[in-house]
């Protein structure tokens, strides 16, 4: 209204406004044009993108692009043979690592019939021998620091196992060794000390490789290897103690698996895996208390970051926090249900078999469940599963019609293999977290203060069990540790908090989540070009009348 108003009762105006009209159209051209020139430009440059492609099938390539060519294509071989031989090496560790049940099932019952040892004094050799994997952060720095060989990781793996073939050789081959009390720590913690270097080895080996070739969740395929062997060992042990009732023979035959082992490991060289030496190591030669000192000041300053620190300090609170029965609980099965090895093996089977499905369905859909909302589920269904316990020493199960031999087989080894999954994002996440050249040391701390919090809840537990009066003839107040155990296990919910909402990405999400963030960029830009377009020609219409 303003701009008739103005044209039709003052004509200088009138000559103002063809004016400004005019300028205005010039302008508009000028803008079209630049816009056409644009788009014309952006066009010419896909065409000399898309161009050559389609020549390059008929025009012959130089000599040095074929040469180019060729080293990738021996690159992606040499890559191709390093992932073969770490599948090999890892996959063969792994696996024997799960099959270490066999051997301590028949350990197990060697000295709760063989030698009536009561639950308690069971339950403290069983956790007092795991306490070499402590120094774990120790061995860690070691293969992070020390180079033998050129190579730091497969040498301790190798030193790792063959303690573990003196270990269980001499509790196979020498009888003063597996019957005096004192002699049995001592192969105990040798073969400990053993499992702790070897389990740093793998685990740095794994983070590392995982690192350095942007591989996310590594440490799933490793679970499923460990529980591919807990499978098949405490399957086989359990059929051949009922068999043979010979706990020696299964010893002997795992120091022949540990041999077999170490013939792997050594025939492997770490070149092959394509983990490059560290400069800071091969070009100076440093002494060892100057290395150690200064990797231990470095993993103090990667463990106090609060994205290490906080859901380091859950996990640990949440196994030390219950008190563990599991030497009263297998005495209760073993001498008051009279169950026989092979139920007891089988029943370690089913939670193998559980733990490895599990993994398999964490590392296909579970990495898309924010963390803190899995642990949450993990940890509620591991407080429920304590209370099988209870429904087994009360005999609710026979009330139900379920046998003692079936509700065992199919239950005993559940709250096991759900504490054992719940490690499994924290690995993950750890390994996605570790520095360069500091995964053996970050991935050790790990492992010993799992360990450390382990150990810690078995000698609650024995102190639980000495407090109730649980002994090998009077199990009346098993009940009462279970239900403690029940509540202990709810109490970590409370500092949910501590633990991160995400979970680590891998490469290929990574990948995936960019790619359609563009594709959407580009949409909306679309849009954006579409509209402007459609608003110029608007205003160039309405100019124009």
């Amino acid at each position: 209204m303003v701009c008739s108003v103005v044209s039709s009762g003052y004509p200088l105006f009138s000559n103002v406004q063809i004016i400004r009209k005019n300028q205005s159209l010039s302008c508009l051209n000028k803008s079209i044009s630049c816009c056409q020139q644009q788009n014309l430009c952006s066009k010419t440059h896909l065409i000399k993108i898309i161009g050559p492609q389609k020549k390059a099938e008929q025009v012959s390539l130089p000599n040095n692009v074929k040469k180019k060519g060729f080293f990738d294509e021996k690159i992606g071989f040499s890559q191709m043979g390093s992932q073969q031989n770490m599948a090999i090496l890892c996959g063969v560790g792994y696996w024997v690592q799960g099959f270490r049940c066999f051997p301590w099932l028949a350990l197990n019952f060697h000295m709760a019939d063989g030698l009536n040892m009561l639950p308690s004094t069971l339950q403290l050799v069983q956790y007092s021998g795991n306490l070499p994997m402590v120094a774990k952060p120790i061995y860690g720095i070691l293969s992070d620091a020390v180079y033998i060989g050129g190579a730091h990781r497969i040498p301790y793996i190798s030193i790792g196992v063959f303690l573990q073939v003196l270990a269980w050789g001499q509790l196979a081959l020498i009888s003063a060794a597996s019957e005096a009390l004192p002699a049995i720590m001592a192969c105990v913690l040798l073969s400990n000390v053993g499992a702790s270097f070897t389990e740093v080895a793998k685990d740095a080996l794994v983070a590392e490789y995982g690192q350095r070739n942007r591989m996310a969740g590594l440490q799933s395929y490793a679970f499923m290897a460990s529980a591919a062997g807990g499978i098949l060992g405490n399957f086989i042990g359990g059929y051949f103690l009922l068999k043979t009732q010979q706990p020696k023979l299964m010893f002997l035959a795992f120091s022949a698996l540990l041999a077999l082992q170490l013939a792997v490991t050594s025939g492997t060289r770490e070149a092959s895996l394509g983990l490059a030496q560290s400069l800071k190591y091969s070009a100076v030669r440093e002494p060892i208390t100057e290395i150690f000192r200064k990797q231990y000041s470095d993993l103090l300053i990667a463990v106090r970051e609060e994205s290490i620190a906080r859901p380091l300090i859950w996990i640990v609170v949440s196994i030390l926090a219950v008190p563990a029965l599991s030497g009263s609980i297998f005495c209760y099965q073993t001498q008051c249900l009279n169950l026989d090895p092979s139920v007891i093996g089988m029943s370690k089977v089913i939670g193998h078999m559980m733990l490895l499905s599990l993994t398999v369905l964490y590392d296909r859909f579970g990495k898309r469940v924010p963390m803190r909302k899995l642990i949450s589920i993990v940890q509620i269904t591991y407080a429920a599963s304590l209370l099988l316990d209870l429904v087994l020493v009360k005999q609710l199960n026979l009330k139900m019609g379920i046998p003692n031999e079936w509700f065992a087989l199919c239950f005993s080894g559940l709250a096991e293999t759900i504490a054992i999954f719940k490690l499994l994002p924290f690995h993950v996440l750890f390994a996605s977290l570790a520095p360069s050249g500091f995964e053996g040391s970050l991935m050790s701390f790990l492992a010993s203060a799992l360990c450390l919090s382990s150990i810690f809840s078995g000698f609650l537990g024995v102190a639980l069990a000495t407090f109730l009066g649980i002994t090998s003839g009077d199990y009346s107040n098993l009940h009462i540790g279970i239900l403690i155990q029940f509540i202990a296990a709810l109490l970590p919910l409370g500092w949910l908090s501590c633990v991160p909402m995400a979970q680590p990405e891998s490469e290929k999400e990574r990948k995936r989540s960019v790619s359609k963030r563009t594709r959407k960029i580009r949409r909306v830009g679309r849009v954006v070009v579409d509209s402007f377009y459609s608003y110029r020609r608007k205003r160039e219409s309405d100019l124009l009348r």
